[in-house]
Parts: C-alpha cells; sequence; structure tokens
C-alpha cells in the first residue's frame, strides 16, 4: 500500500508546518454543471480580497509568510507560493477560470482561506509520495511543455519514484499527476505555516473534503501531518 512521507530533511526547514491530507475515492469528475464551479470560484475571489488589506501586495501577512518560506531553500528565481499567485490574480481582477470540478472545489478553498491547496491523481503515483529535498535529478514535466526540467538539489518537493509531481513545495505541478476528468481517486492537500492561523486551517481542510464529496461523490478520509505524525498510508 502506497505511503504519504514528510522527509526528516523537510522538518529541519519547517518544524512548525502541517500539511493537510485528504484521501477521497471513487469520485465523479467530469464536466457537468460548469455555472456552479463559476458561481463558487467568484464567491471566493470575493473573499479572498478581505486578505489584501496592505496597499503594497507582498506586505499582506498572506503573502509576507510564504515569500519567507520561499527563501530558506533553494528555489527556481522569481517562483512564488500556489496561493500568491492565485491572489495576484485576483487582485489585479482576473477572473479564476473554471478547470475541472475538484481542481476549481479546491480553487475555491485555496481562495476563501488564503492557503495553498493541491490536488493529484493517486492512481498517477508511482510507488510511495515524500515531501522532502530534491536531489535534483528527478524527472518533471510541468502542463504546456515537452522536456524536462528537474529540480535544484536541495529544492523542497513532492515526488514519488518516478520524478518530481509539485515543484518549489506547492509552485508548479507535474502534467503526469495532476486532476483529470478521469481522475476516480484523488489526494488533495492544504498546507499551513502560519500558526496563528490553525482553527482556519481546519476548517478549510473539513470544507473541502465536505464540498468534494458533495458534489463528486466518492469517501474520504482527512489525515493532519506533522514533526510528530510524518507518514500516512493513502
Amino acid at each position: 500500500m502506497k505511503k504519504f512521507i514528510i522527509e526528516d530533511d523537510f522538518w529541519d526547514i519547517f518544524p512548525n508546518v502541517k500539511i493537510g491530507i485528504i484521501t477521497i475515492y471513487g469520485i465523479d469528475n467530469r464536466i457537468k454543471e460548469t455555472e456552479k464551479y463559476k458561481s463558487l470560484l467568484s464567491e471566493s475571489q470575493q473573499k479572498a480580497m478581505t486578505y489584501l488589506t496592505a496597499m503594497e501586495f507582498s506586505s499582506n501577512s498572506v503573502i509576507k509568510v510564504w515569500r519567507e518560506a520561499f527563501q530558506k531553500f533553494k528555489t527556481k528565481k522569481g517562483v512564488r507560493a500556489s496561493i500568491e499567485a492565485l491572489l495576484k490574480r485576483v487582485h489585479k481582477g482576473d477572473n479564476i477560470s473554471c478547470i475541472n470540478p475538484l481542481v476549481d472545489i479546491y480553487n475555491s478553498i485555496s481562495l476563501k482561506y488564503a492557503m495553498p491547496c493541491g490536488g493529484e491523481d493517486i492512481d498517477s503515483f508511482v510507488g510511495d509520495v515524500r515531501l522532502t529535498k530534491a536531489k535534483g535529478n528527478e524527472s518533471f514535466i510541468t502542463l504546456g511543455s515537452n522536456e524536462s526540467e528537474p529540480p535544484f538539489e536541495g529544492e523542497i518537493v513532492y515526488k514519488d519514484d518516478v520524478g518530481a509531481i509539485c515543484r518549489c513545495w506547492n509552485w508548479r505541478e507535474s502534467v503526469r499527476t495532476m486532476l483529470t476528468e478521469n481522475t476516480q481517486n484523488a489526494f488533495l492537500c492544504i498546507e499551513l505555516i502560519d500558526e496563528s492561523r490553525d482553527e482556519e486551517f481546519k476548517a478549510a481542510i473539513d470544507e473541502l473534503a465536505n464540498l468534494a464529496q458533495k458534489n463528486l461523490g466518492g469517501e474520504f478520509k482527512i489525515s493532519v501531518l506533522d514533526i510528530n505524525n510524518k507518514e500516512i498510508f493513502l
């Protein structure tokens, strides 16, 4: 049985982080009701604006904590956390487009709570999944590219036995493992780096799990990993 493992080299840098994992099996992720998800994203974008109160975009706390985190490990120049990318679009007045139901759902939760959320297709994983420092030779092909762009040595990545799943912690995912309309079993995550937002973190996990099940069916399990609970079975 596959595991998700957060390795010690991650905890050496981020001892106080929490990672919420939702595994949900037996979903129907086919695109059927686009207007429903457009509405969900629109509501979340309005909520997201409440986190952007500082005049300077980078001074908002939900942005600042992730910029500081990305300075603690090797990253590709100019990359930002996934939540900053979403909030920047909202800040500029750009609407977040629908992709497929589960991606739309986790994007809506990411915006509503201003926390990074991600998702992958469990059936695409080869071996165990690890959150760890990259060796620097992991295969990685992202959407829109045909060439592998391996992570830097020491970069924080999600990876399995074949290669990197997501580079620069939560910056960009591999096309190999991404959620599609054909996904039936999914791995979802929410990442907490600001300890003062623990209650919001718990609410975000619960809402993501229940919203996914309500709309897509399936059965889910929630796990929260921290330095004292470093791995789970998928």
